[in-house]
């Protein structure tokens, strides 16, 4: 049996201990276990109800500003519970009986819809739509009924969600389609993967006429009633009873109802209404494969691919992705009235349903899902990212956890009978090409390059290489330490998968050409040791903003950082205390100082070290840090011209932001135009033509044109 790892440093948590011991006393008390449970399943224990609930309350601690409910289900055992207030006026509290707008969570269900009649003969997938849907003019390409359920049709989004988020006519199916059907497609169908609630809104006016059903009818016959989905329809605001969640939109701290929005508009994207009793039971029939074969399921729960070689992250009505080596099949869900998620891990019988009734709260229900999965399947472990000092050592951790999560994945939902995993091909080749892309010598060359070739590595068009090799990795491990040995990665990380590889290969004698090159063997020995000393069992279960000393918490992660070249990275949630209203600002600064000493190379630290800078008007200070966090290998992603442009929008030294910008990107005509805007709307004219004059001379001017409007010679 394999052992469960620890060791620190000597000394370092004698006082940690202390504060997790009182931590957890101090925590909150549930009440008794709901009763209202999907079909099929009994309660969990009510030890297991409460620490479930506890782990809930802690996330949403400061965030709940209407109502939540929460389902998690696991094999045959169920939670439920509501929290906060389905109607905020009326004092009505969140039920798991509540009924909440599915929003984008419904692509799933028209998913099945559609698949079920695939299976029947009645519908192909590569049909054009058109066949189903004649009121579609014709694009210049075929938009097919596969490529539809992978947003891969090219047929747009909401264009103007300010206009069609307040839609309050009831509408029939062709009056929906009416809304976009004469638009241009964004792209080549096939090429991009480009996200679509219009575009199932096709596949459900498909699903009427080769049903010959209406939508809501064929959904309550062939997908909600045999699931045991006993309150879920398609919205309609004449058909709700008093169990429906009163929505609101956040406003200012507190909330506001939201604007009226009749869903029929958009009635196969995002017009159902559920609870999460009835998105538990809908989950657990998914991974039961009962409402279409298994390999319609397969199907469905693989990503799709590009023309060219990408996978979308996305297969046929679900988002399918690894999550720290569990293999995720989840949708997600935002309109006026209400926030969802639901999440399935199909290889470990897992599904967490979560709805509330206040918009634009993915990041919330977010981090509540990590939460669960953290209980239900990491041993109580907090989610952390790991942090590099070294470039080099952040693209060689990224390629490290990138085999480690798409195998261990992968690995896991094939042998639970879910996926089709890609051949395993030359793995000789497989393990060496690995090798150089890992190589400390060619990432020192160019590490920008590297990591873009690093997150590549797992595509088609890549020969699915990560998979491929981290599959390898993960189906030695079992036979040689167990299938046990499996469970624990999540929570120990990427470098203890292959450190655990390398002691399987040694025991099974593997060719050398299966365990990486030498250069690439001494990396991870550099770098276990100290990451299972920052990572070790003890701190994973901290929670800073529950211990009663916080500084001495600090000094003790401090201390289990030392010389650890790459360590858990604690730099979000100090950065929230620092952010907290209560904190005042020479705390704030010093909190901000520790996460910049302690994680030199997180960008999110920097940056809100910078912030503080600039909100104190030290534009040269702040500066400083925007390039060094430019320098690292993910800069230019995380400080792009958009991004700096959307952090602009809200920041309130926005101005300052503006300034800043285009001072790392001086070619950037975007910012250009909006400094300018910024700097007259501030009273700055001076500033303002500067900014547009500046605009102009990045400008190319126009190319002359012949007077029949061809481009001149």
């Amino acid at each position: 049996m394999r052992q469960v790892r620890s060791g620190l440093f000597p000394g370092v948590l004698v006082a940690l201990g202390l504060l997790l011991s009182t931590a957890s006393a101090a925590g909150p008390q549930a009440r008794p276990a709901p009763t209202q449970l999907p079909p099929g399943t009994k309660a969990f224990p009510a030890e297991v109800a409460r620490v479930l609930e506890a782990r809930v309350r802690e996330q949403f601690e400061g965030r709940l500003l209407g109502g939540l409910s929460v389902g998690v289900a696991r094999g045959d055992l169920a939670w439920t519970a509501g929290f906060g207030f389905r109607n905020v006026e009326q004092r009505l509290r969140a039920t798991p009986r509540t009924t909440y707008r599915m929003a984008s969570v419904s692509k799933c269900f028209t998913a099945i819809a559609a698949l079920q009649l695939v299976e029947a003969g009645t519908v192909s997938l590569d049909d054009d739509i058109r066949t189903w849907v004649p009121d579609f003019p014709p694009k210049p390409w075929t938009v097919t009924v596969r490529q539809l359920l992978g947003h891969l049709g090219g047929v747009s989004h909401y264009k103007d969600p300010a206009k069609e988020n307040h839609v309050t006519k009831r509408m029939s199916t062709a009056e929906a389609i009416a809304i976009f059907k004469d638009w241009p497609l964004v792209v080549e169908p096939g090429t991009e993967y480009s996200y679509t609630s219009y575009g199932y809104n096709l596949l459900g006016a498909m699903v009427e006429k080769a049903s010959g059903k209406p939508f809501g009818k064929y959904l309550q016959q062939r997908v909600f009633a045999p699931t045991g989905m006993k309150h879920a329809a398609l919205d309609d605001y004449r058909t709700r009873d008093g169990w429906h969640a009163v929505g609101y939109r956040p406003l200012s701290g507190t909330v506001a109802h939201s604007h009226k929005l009749d869903l029929s508009s958009r009635f196969a994207g995002g017009g159902a209404r559920a609870s999460v009793v009835d998105l538990l039971a809908f989950g657990r029939a998914v991974m039961a494969r009962t409402m279409v074969k298994p390999e319609t399921t397969r199907m469905m729960q693989v990503p799709m691919q590009t023309r060219d070689g990408r996978l979308t992250d996305y297969g046929m009505g679900f988002a399918t992705y690894p999550v720290r080596g569990h293999y995720v099949v989840a949708h997600a869900g935002g309109q006026p009235e209400t926030s969802t998620y639901l999440v399935m891990i199909p290889a470990e019988r897992v599904v967490i349903a979560l709805a509330m009734n206040v918009e634009d709260q993915g990041d919330l229900l977010k981090d509540i899902y990590g939460s669960l999965l953290e209980l239900l399947l990491e041993g109580g472990t907090r989610r952390r990212l790991a942090h590099a000092t070294d470039p080099v050592d952040e693209v060689l951790y990224e390629g490290l956890y990138r085999i480690f999560t798409y195998g261990r994945s992968w690995y896991t939902f094939n042998k639970a009978g879910f996926g089709t995993p890609p051949e395993p091909g030359d793995l000789v080749g497989a393990f060496a090409e690995a090798s150089k892309l890992l190589s400390r010598e060619a990432i020192s060359a160019d590490p920008r390059a590297s990591l873009k070739q690093v997150k590549q590595a797992h595509h088609p068009q890549a020969g699915s290489l990560f998979i491929r090799v981290g599959m390898q990795m993960a189906e030695r491990i079992a036979s040689t330490l167990g299938s046990e040995a499996l469970a624990a990665y999540p929570a120990e990380g990427a470098l203890v998968f292959f450190e655990d590889y390398l002691r399987a290969c040694e025991q099974e004698k593997c060719p050398e050409a299966l365990i990486f090159s030498p250069g690439v063997r001494a990396d991870i020995a550099r770098l276990v040791g100290p990451w299972k000393r920052a990572n070790a069992p003890e701190l994973r279960t901290v929670l800073l903003r529950s211990v009663p000393e916080l500084d001495v918490a600090l000094g003790a992660l401090e201390r289990a950082f030392q010389d650890a070249p790459v360590h858990p990275d604690w730099s979000e949630e100090v950065i929230t205390l620092a952010q907290q209203p209560k904190t005042p600002p020479d705390r704030a600064a010093r909190l901000l100082d520790w996460t910049v000493k302690n994680h030199p190379g997180s960008i999110p630290s920097l940056l809100a070290r910078a912030d503080v800078f600039l909100l104190a008007g030290d534009a040269q200070a702040a500066e400083l840090l925007y390039r060094r966090a430019l320098e690292r290998p993910t800069g230019p992603d995380a400080l792009s011209p958009e991004k700096l442009l959307a952090k602009a929008k809200h920041h309130p030294a926005g101005i300052e932001v503006l300034r800043l910008a285009v001072r790392l990107h001086p070619g950037a005509v975007p910012l250009w135009q909006v400094l300018s805007a910024r700097e007259q709307e501030a009273g700055n004219a001076e500033a303002a033509q500067a900014a547009l004059a500046r605009v102009k001379e990045l400008t190319p001017p126009p190319t002359p044109a012949t007077a029949q409007g061809a481009p001149a010679p």
